[in-house]
């Protein structure tokens, strides 16, 4: 098994462009599984591990509806929105500047072969990290994501996922809100889920957080959980 990951950060990138270049290192991982089932020796595939930021947008998953938009075109144009329907799991949600964005590109039969301990184990890294700042949080029975006080009236989502995987190929992941400007949630139906609020870790420590530093806490958290010999 190969458990080096490739790490790079692509900083601010425009949604369609970084769908495109997850795209391109998920169909080359696939492409490689399928010819290794051909050859006396195989060949290792490779693993990523992309954080990234995007400019104001809201993607739908497969599952998702439509009318959890709240914006029709002209109403992304005025809030400089793009809008994009995808091809990983879950509904609607928001991605903008301030917002850490993780998306794992692993070969799974390097880790774990269990879809289901893929999501808790992401999900774990959040939650290891937010602890790091003093800021509890667990997970909502039914939902995947991370959340803060679930069993309460107050529960409010600090991390959305979604993911897409084909013989044991992930992509897609994890959008954790740190810096994020809350006001574009009101836009959705985050998640499809009508009557839970949405939060932040500027929000809910009441100061901005060093973006830099988080994602520093989150890799190694990351790297812990999964086993990951990180390269990059």
């Amino acid at each position: 098994m190969n458990k080096r990951v490739i790490f790079q950060d692509w900083g601010l990138v425009d949604y369609q462009e970084a769908w495109d270049r997850q795209e391109a290192l998920f169909a080359q991982t696939v492409e490689l599984k399928t010819k290794n089932r051909t050859l006396e020796q195989v060949e290792q595939t490779p693993n990523y591990l992309i954080f990234v930021e995007h400019p104001h947008v809201y993607t739908l998953g497969k599952s998702g509806k439509v009318e959890n938009l709240l914006l029709d075109e002209q109403g992304l144009k005025i809030h400089e929105s793009s809008y994009y329907k995808i091809n990983r799991g879950g509904d609607i949600t928001y991605h903008g500047p301030g917002q850490l964005v993780g998306y794992p590109i692993l070969d799974l039969d390097n880790f774990f072969t269990d879809i289901h301990q893929y999501l808790r184990t992401l999900e774990e890294a959040v939650i290891l990290t937010l602890s790091n700042y003093k800021i509890q949080a667990g997970r909502y029975p039914g939902y995947t994501g991370v959340w803060l006080e679930p069993d309460t009236f107050r529960a409010r989502k600090i991390c959305a996922m979604g993911v897409r995987c084909s013989r044991w190929v992930t992509m897609h992941g994890f959008a954790l809100n740190v810096n994020t400007s809350l006001d574009h949630f009101n836009h959705i139906v985050p998640c499809g889920i009508g009557d839970k609020a949405v939060t932040s870790m500027q929000k809910e420590l009441g100061q901005r957080l060093d973006m830099e530093e988080v994602k520093q806490v989150m890799l190694g958290h990351l790297a812990t959980l999964f086993g990951m010999q990180l390269e990059g």
